[in-house]
């Protein structure tokens, strides 16, 4: 018997990795020889970073970079030195989580410190990053990340621009004469889930600028300002990025990534499931299990059960969802094609009896799953 745990984070709780340690203890209560497979997950979200390293092997590089309002930042990105690969979050550096809800305002941020990071792994000698670029602070289309790599953005008088959301408005030329040299031998891999056009009214301004602490009237400005970024980016390179889904994302970074880095943009749970190498894991499987905090109709947006469940599908190996919460109907279940389903929940208990109990929860809903598959066998 082959059993695969393929979990993402119970978010507060578990990591991916304290999910698989359960599993395998409740499944080795009833099949002690079993083969087990560990394979912790993650879909661009909080926690990658983590996960990202465990199977890069890379080390963490901790340097000090911008923050959205271009103040110095104490942060972080994965590198490994043997396989020059760079793993970097963007919430990291230019996050909104490193805003008070005061300063939110993406009028005024910046991915300049994204970039910083960029510059960093190129200096290293980086031949690969994978950018995840969730929960970003900025609007400004990547421009910030593109200055620290040597691109320089210019108004109508030929003075350099303040990389920010509220100067897309004054664009007129970009400069590439002092671009890193290093840039043009690196592939980019960009986590990308959101499929937001550039701009428009699902675009990135209209849909996420609000929540990054713009006014209407600054909304309507942005957007403006992303419409004329893609005027001047069609006229400087011949790519027309108003048409291209998912060049909203993190406020047209998407964009930003596939003109200044020659990136693809990829499923975030994809892209980890690549890195993991899922698929060669799943040969000879018998049972694929995982999981996630809570399971229910968003679960297959883009989320790590998703990409499990269709890698699985393709070799015919049936799937066990052990999770924290369950909203699902029979039908959904059936509808996503989940062979066994469980809330992991014992009794009646508060939210922090439940998080603070996941893990013995979770080795007896491994174990007994274990033993109803093993009276069918």
């Amino acid at each position: 018997m082959k059993f695969v745990i393929a979990p993402d984070k119970f978010k507060g709780a578990l990591t991916g990795f304290e999910y698989c340690d359960a599993v395998i203890e409740g499944l080795r209560f009833v099949f002690p020889e079993a083969e087990i497979v560990q394979k912790p997950l993650a879909d661009g979200g909080d926690g990658t970073i983590d996960v990202v390293k465990h199977y890069i092997g890379g080390e963490k590089i901790s340097l000090v970079a911008s923050d959205p309002l271009f103040r110095p930042q104490d942060t972080s990105y994965i590198y490994s030195k043997s396989k020059r690969i760079a793993f970097i979050e963007m919430a990291e550096i230019s996050g909104l989580k490193l805003l008070s809800v005061s300063e939110r305002n993406c009028m005024h941020t910046t991915s300049l410190g994204t970039g910083e990071l960029m510059v960093d792994a190129l200096n290293r000698g980086a031949k690969e990053i994978i950018l995840a670029i969730g929960g970003s602070a900025t609007n400004d289309g990547g421009i910030g990340m593109a200055h620290a790599l040597g691109f320089r953005f210019l108004n109508a008088t030929g003075e350099e621009l303040r990389p920010t959301g509220s100067s897309l408005t004054d664009l007129v030329q970009i400069d590439t004469t002092k671009v890193h040299s290093k840039l043009g031998a690196v592939k980019v891999k960009v986590a990308c889930d959101v499929a937001n056009p550039l701009c428009g009214s699902q675009g990135a301004a209209y849909i996420y600028g609000g929540q990054k602490g713009a006014s209407l009237a600054e909304i309507e400005i942005l957007d403006k300002g992303l419409e004329n970024y893609a005027a001047v980016v069609q006229e400087k390179f011949g790519i027309n990025v108003l048409n291209i889904m998912g060049a909203g994302a993190a406020g047209g970074m998407g964009a930003g990534a596939l003109v200044f880095l020659n990136g693809s943009l990829v499923s975030g749970i994809d892209l980890i499931m690549q890195i993991a190498d899922f698929e060669a894991a799943l040969i000879n499987a018998n049972w694929v299990i995982t999981g996630e905090g809570q399971l229910d109709r968003q679960t297959l947006s883009g989320k790590t059960i998703s990409g499990v469940l269709s890698s699985s599908k393709n070799k015919k190996i049936p799937v066990a969802a052990l999770c924290g919460s369950v909203t699902l109907t029979a039908s959904e279940q059936e509808e996503f094609g989940l062979s066994y389903v469980a809330s992991i929940s014992k009794g009646i208990s508060n939210l922090e009896e439940a998080m603070t109990e996941s893990y013995s929860n979770l080795v007896f809903a491994a174990y007994n799953f274990a033993k109803l598959l093993k009276q069918s066998l």
